[in-house]
Parts: structure tokens; sequence; C-alpha cells
């Protein structure tokens, strides 16, 4: 119990950290943003209200760092992470609300996928090194090699475009409304099947070496030695005894990669023009919108944060040394 509440409160710290310093991001970076949005509307918002707008994006002159470090925190209690530059007046919160579901659904699902089908592919390699299934290792290994973009932009010149299979771009038809209707769900999923199959190709060979390398390092191990010998059977030794304790590396692994699901496959978002958190990042730098720039990366901070948490107390639940430890 002590090394839990150690833990959690190292991770309380380093979210006091990651909060403060998103707090100075806006105040170090160079230039004025207010002025470039009143740039960018040519005239439709007047020079008079200046001062309100730095006022409103907690950027006033006159009021001291402290007490805007302190409006933040209290912006953030509220949920309210001040308006994004490039959708003014949006909310950055309504903006975040959108675009999270696309990447939690496109990236945790093929996160989830190419996990369990690498880690069990993986464990039946290593378990059974030699065979047949060491002849997918090379083919995983190169598929892994090949970046993300590349292999959509390779998806998209095969399989989308006129006459293709798929659509090129989007997460839905032109003309749809977001809503949970048959035609809708349909329409998304079909936009989703190319980007999630780049990203289950290129990944799920990181899982499959790891998971094998473990399997075969326990494999020597004098307890997978003592469970043959009581007459175990060999599928139970594999999952039971093998599989589960090389398995924590990649639990590991697997909380990391879930923490990253929110900031989504960046890449493979631009490519695709998919309508996820990541594609909102990369538009949120090219405008210079420090208030949507400052909410994802609290947003992708403390999804690792609370992924490393559960990671900690999944070691908790797999391996006795860590709770006799704790």
């Amino acid at each position: 119990m002590r090394y839990l509440l150690q833990r959690i409160a190292f991770y309380i710290f380093t979210a006091w950290a990651a909060i403060t310093v998103n707090f100075l991001i806006a105040h170090l970076i160079p230039g004025d943003p207010v002025l470039a949005l009143i740039g960018r509307f040519q005239g439709q918002i007047s020079t008079q209200a200046l001062h309100s707008l730095y006022v409103l994006f907690g950027l006033d002159k006159h009021t001291s760092l402290w007490s805007q470090y302190w409006q933040y925190w209290d912006n953030l209690l509220h949920g309210d992470f001040g308006l994004s530059f490039l959708y003014f007046p949006t909310p950055v919160s309504s903006i975040l609300k959108q675009s999270l579901p696309w990447t939690i659904a496109l990236i945790g699902f093929t996160t989830c996928v190419s996990f369990t089908i690498g880690t069990l592919i993986g464990a039946a390699a290593g378990w059974r090194r030699g065979t047949w299934l060491d002849s997918l290792l090379p083919a995983t290994t190169f598929l892994s090699s090949v970046p993300y973009f590349w292999l959509g932009l390779i998806s998209i010149s095969l399989f989308a475009g006129p006459g293709g299979l798929f659509p090129t771009s989007g997460g839905y038809d032109p003309g749809l409304v977001p809503h949970y209707d048959s035609t809708f769900i349909t329409s998304a999923i079909v936009h989703s099947i190319l980007p999630a199959t780049t990203i289950v190709i290129s990944s799920v060979s990181g899982w499959l070496l790891s998971m094998r390398n473990m399997v075969v390092t326990v494999s020597a191990e004098d307890y997978i030695t003592v469970a043959h010998a009581k007459g175990l059977s060999g599928r139970r030794v594999m999952w039971s005894y093998a599989a589960r304790n090389a398995l924590l590396p990649n639990v590991s692994g697997f909380a990391l990669a879930l923490g990253f699901i929110v900031s989504g496959t960046l890449l493979v978002e631009i490519v695709f023009s998919y309508p996820g958190i990541g594609y909102q990042l990369l538009q949120a730098v090219g405008a210079n919108d420090y208030p949507l720039m400052q909410g994802v990366f609290l947003v992708i901070t403390l999804s690792v944060l609370a992924a490393n948490l559960l990671a900690d107390i999944a070691y908790l639940l797999l391996d006795p040394r860590t709770r006799r430890e704790a």
C-alpha cells in the first residue's frame, strides 16, 4: 500500500509540474497571439477591444504573472481551457470534446488489437521457437520499419481514390451530421478502415518481438522446469507460467501506448485528414493557437500519467514480488 501511495504522490507532483509548464508556454513563446488574432480577422475585431482580448485570454500585462497563474488553475478546475484563436470564439473544451472521440475510437481500438495480436502470436512463437511461426518475424519487422505515413500513402494509392474501395480522407461522408445512427456509424467505420489497418500493421511487430523474446527468456527459468516436472500440460505451462511472467514488460508498454492514444498517431491523421486530436494539434501549431495547444498538451500529459498509474496497479496485481515490496 505504501508503494502505491508513493506512486500516486509522484504522479500528483508530476501533474502539477506539467500544468505549471503548460501555463508558462503562452508567456514564453515569442510573438503576440492577440495581435495575430486581430490581423487574421482583418478589421472584424476593433483594436479598441485590444485590452479586453488580453484579459479574455489571460495575457493581461497589467496583471501579475502570479495572479494569472492562480486564475489559470481556477479555470482548469472549472473545465475552462480558454478560447481558441483559430476557431474564435469557440472554447477549446468544445474542440477537444469533438476531436477526442475520433482519436480514442481509432487509436484506442487499433492499439488494443495490435497489442492482443502481437502478444498472442509472440507468446506462441517464443514457446515454439524454431517452428514456422518464426518465419513471421522478418515480415513483421520489415513492416514495422515502414513509417506510418508512408504506409498510409501506399494504402491510399492502392485502395482509395476514384474507383477505389475506400475513401481517401475525412472521418465520414460529406453532408452527414455526426449522430449515432446506422448511416453515420457505417460511414465512420468505412473511413477508419484504412488508417486503422495502417496502424495495426505498423505496430503489431513491436508487441510480437517483445513478447517472443521475453517468453524465450523465461522458458529457461527454474519454475518452468518445476511446472513441467509436476506433469502440467504444455499449454497450461505456456499460458499460466511463461506467458504470464513474460507479459509484464508488455503491460508497461501497453499502458504507455494507452496514454498516448489521445495524442493520436499524428502523421496518420494528417495523411488521412482524420478529424482527431492529433490533426487539431497540427492546425493549432500552424495558426499559433496557444490555448488549443495548451489544451491538447495538458490532455496528453494527464493521460500519460494516468496510464502509468494504471501500469503500476497492473504490476501490483500481476507480480507478487511487487506486492511484497509494497
